[in-house]
């Protein structure tokens, strides 16, 4: 991919990320109708892994911790991973640390993350 077209993706996802994020931090999406609802959770009454995320993103904006744990734990507790693959992948720390990224990213990650986020859709839904 040539330099311009990298850049000009980089401009793009920028901008849509700040905006989301705006949206999130203005806009509490408990209280207003723009944010859509979980098609699983009216399906069935079950909270699907994804649940609470809108609200936990406007909580951690607002830096309210507690809140943001309380809406959906495993999304906050797997933005540091998320984070890490992001930077490994897109801000050249994939040459530098290509161990962590062998660890953390390796053949077996995809596996023991979906197991991770079943088990984490089995609990929520129990207690």
């Amino acid at each position: 991919m040539r330099k311009g077209v990298k850049i000009g993706i980089g401009v793009v996802v920028t901008v849509l990320l700040a905006a989301a994020l705006y949206i999130f931090y203005t806009f509490d999406p408990e209280a207003q109708p723009l944010f859509p609802k979980c098609p699983f959770l009216l399906a069935t009454g079950f909270e699907c892994p994804g649940c609470g995320s809108q609200r936990a993103i406007h909580s951690l904006l607002h830096f309210d911790i507690g809140a943001a744990l309380r809406y959906n734990a495993f999304m906050v507790l797997a933005l540091p991973y998320i984070f890490l693959g992001i930077w490994l992948e897109y801000f050249g720390g994939k040459k530098r640390f290509s161990s962590i990224e062998k660890f953390f990213f390796g053949r077996w990650s995809a596996v023991v993350v979906l197991i991770v986020i079943f088990l984490f859709w089995i609990v929520r839904n129990l207690v």
